[in-house]
């Protein structure tokens, strides 16, 4: 493996894990959210990664699409909400919050060790170079 490849790699997974925090706060700022513009409530969306292959080794990963996710949100007995059903009741997002904040840990303790190795590998690189001065 070329060492460009090894930081198309890093990067990749770097770009990947952007997208999965930007979605995760987009979902975060929507969980309240009981009227869209597509109608309904907010519904949460999930990118759905897709490892890049090259060969026999992985050349990274990319995000091929962002999907909503089906399950349906709760609904809440708020009859004063202006969104509510005649019965009394909002639909409301499929939000969990707690899971969007362990996803947001998770996807940002992803991010920081592919930064990580992003250094180690450019130490490596920084290395080589100076043993050839030598």
């Amino acid at each position: 493996m070329s060492i460009v490849k090894g930081f198309d790699i890093l990067g990749s997974g770097m770009s990947a894990q952007r997208t999965r925090l930007n979605t995760v706060s987009s979902n975060l700022a929507n969980a309240e959210t009981t009227r869209t513009a597509e109608g309904g409530p907010y519904a949460r969306r999930v990118p759905v990664f897709e490892a890049i292959e090259e060969g026999e080794a992985g050349a990274g990963v990319r995000v091929s699409n962002i999907e909503t996710d089906p399950v349906p949100g709760p609904m809440v007995y708020d009859p004063g909400h202006p969104d509510a059903g005649p019965d009394g009741y909002v639909k409301m997002p499929n939000v969990n919050v707690v899971e969007e904040m362990v996803d947001m840990m998770t996807a940002a303790r992803s991010f920081e060790a592919n930064v990580q190795a992003f250094q180690t590998l450019r130490d490596m690189v920084q290395q080589a170079m100076n043993l050839g001065k030598g």
